[in-house]
């Protein structure tokens, strides 16, 4: 099943990049060693550990295995301009999606099974377009960092557990500004703010059985109120501290920005834009990163 969407050839990163991210991505850029520290962290056995458990635990989507699925992720590519990744299904009781790629290899998309129950068609296309960001911004070598900072902090080598002490925060920080642009990549392919809101709703208190009772309008006013609770002094001290530790900014703040960012100039004339140049620079090299 595809959606009737507006094509974007030639689209770029840049174009639709949420100045956080862009902001953030500066900041790291200027911290030397990274792509050193990533290589000893990980190495080659470690990309083949990731790759292999994947490959190994779950169901890669074709057009001849779960073919619906395979016309979602083919449909989102076409309105990004990306050329397709590898898209596996993963039987798991956690709602989750992550795409890990590693440099000249084949990158790849994971779906649980869970989050798949709990979506509409048009809502799954939204989270593998919001992994295809990922990919389109090249968000590689920050990603399979972080990831690792994450769930490998206690594990790593005396000198590594003192760079990423150091480096935690300022990733974390990253990580959801990242979110931020990922979001709207979900937008532009489904061209549907309710649908990618509607996703975060659903992740946020949702479930098979409530799905159908979910009121998106009043989600987005519950967005909305956290907004302005948030723009006080106290407020703005509260949030900082609530998201400090997180890999993802609050649903309800995603939720408020795709909300913006929907009715804004820059999201209308991306729709209407005739993209003169090729996009030829969308070499996919992003990175391992849960939804």
């Amino acid at each position: 099943m595809t959606f009737s969407t507006t094509p974007l050839i030639g689209l770029r990163a840049d174009h639709f990049r949420h100045p956080l991210d862009l902001q953030a991505t500066n900041a790291l850029k200027q911290l030397p060693g990274l792509d050193l520290l990533v290589r000893q962290i990980l190495g080659g056995v470690g990309e083949q550990f990731f790759y292999l458990e994947n490959i190994a635990s779950s169901i890669l989507v074709s057009d001849q295995q779960l073919p619906d699925l395979h016309q979602l992720l083919l449909a989102a590519c076409k309105t990004l301009d990306l050329e397709p990744p590898q898209l596996y299904i993963r039987q798991h009781p956690v709602p989750n999606a992550y795409t890990f790629a590693m440099r000249g290899k084949q990158p790849f998309i994971v779906i649980h099974t869970s989050l798949i129950e709990l979506l509409t068609s048009e809502e799954i296309q939204a989270v593998i377009a919001h992994e295809l960001g990922h990919l389109k911004c090249e968000h590689g070598v920050y990603l399979t960092l972080a990831n690792l900072v994450v769930l490998a902090a206690n594990q790593l080598s005396p000198w590594g557990a003192i760079l990423a002490q150091g480096l935690q925060a300022q990733l974390m920080e990253w990580l959801r500004c990242a979110e931020f642009t990922c979001d709207r990549a979900a937008l532009l392919a489904t061209q549907d703010p309710r649908v990618v809101m509607s996703v975060l709703m659903k992740l946020s208190g949702g479930s098979p059985s409530l799905a159908s009772q979910l009121n998106l309008d009043a989600f987005v006013a519950q967005a909305r109120t956290y907004d302005q609770i948030s723009r006080t002094e106290l407020g703005e001290l509260l949030q900082q501290a609530q998201t400090a530790q997180l890999t993802h900014p609050l649903p309800v703040l995603r939720a408020r920005e795709i909300d913006r960012w929907s009715s804004s100039p820059n999201y209308q004339d991306l729709l209407k834009r005739n993209f003169m140049v090729y996009n030829s620079e969308a070499n996919p090299k992003g990175g391992w990163r849960n939804w």
